[in-house]
């Protein structure tokens, strides 16, 4: 990865970070304190690879268990959150979020650790999988997403998208919603009125009839989305992930946007002298 993107996200992860815990041996003898940016490049090294909390140790200067206190910490106190918001912002702001198309769809993969939120994986033979829900604007930026096991049917996740893209403000300007034949349904359609949505592409599914098998209509501009879910997916952790809490898994989301957003506007910032 670019140094100038670790970098860059880095020092956005500092400005979020809580206040350090004061030291509180009285005798002053205590173990000097893992620097964070050591903790963080441990976190990035995990979520990448997709590698244990053991390897990630063993690649930076923190030990697994100082690696995982610290990644419960900056949940707690809602750096991942803060960070990716700031991301999109910036994005916005710099480049600006095209909202004219804008497409949904979910994506599954595997969790063999099992864990709140999992569930049985249609695809993997009933194996322990987990899903995301992922809504993108015309180029591929996420907007809004969630997660959940992976027997969640890809309609019931739809309006929790919305409503997220909604929470971030950005539902009233959305101007076509793309979706797969998964979607097709009449309560699809309710609940993306209930949402101010109007102009909604959607295949519709494959009829049987007599004599003959109907085609399904054009799939829309779902491109973006499907090249979104294969960003998620070049990051180990999220393809295979060996967390068992739906809040762990949110934050590795959350750091993955807002490195796939920190690239664009580095390379962004390269256009003219590239």
């Amino acid at each position: 990865m670019d140094p100038r993107v670790v970098d860059a996200v880095w020092q956005a992860i500092e400005g979020h970070l809580p206040p350090r815990p004061p030291k509180t041996h009285p005798l002053g003898c205590h173990r000097p304190r893992i620097p964070d940016r050591d903790c963080f490049e441990g976190i990035l090294i995990r979520l990448v690879t997709g590698c244990s909390w053991d390897v990630a140790a063993r690649l930076c200067k923190a030990s697994e268990t100082t690696l995982r206190g610290r990644r419960t910490e900056w949940l707690a106190a809602g750096v991942f959150d803060n960070l990716v918001e700031e991301a999109i912002s910036a994005y916005d702001r710099i480049i600006g979020l095209d909202l004219s198309e804008v497409a949904v769809d979910g994506s599954l993969h595997k969790a063999p650790c099992g864990g709140e939120g999992t569930g049985p994986n249609p695809t993997d033979r009933a194996k322990s999988g987990w899903k995301w829900s992922v809504a993108t604007d015309l180029f591929g930026i996420p907007i809004g997403w969630v997660i959940d096991g992976a027997n969640r049917n890809d309609s019931i996740l739809l309006e929790p998208t919305l409503q997220t893209v909604a929470a971030r403000g950005l539902l009233l300007d959305v101007e076509t919603l793309h979706l797969d034949r998964g979607y097709d349904s009449n309560l699809t359609t309710q609940r993306c009125q209930g949402l101010g949505l109007t102009d909604i592409v959607c295949a519709k599914k494959r009829t049987k009839g007599t004599a003959k098998v109907k085609k399904p209509l054009s799939l829309g501009l779902r491109w973006p989305v499907e090249r979104t879910n294969s960003w998620f997916s070049n990051f180990g952790q999220l393809r295979r992930n060996t967390d068992r809490h739906p809040e762990q898994r949110l934050g590795q989301i959350a750091l993955a946007v807002a490195l796939i957003l920190t690239v664009k506007l580095v390379k962004w910032a390269k256009r003219w002298t590239d």
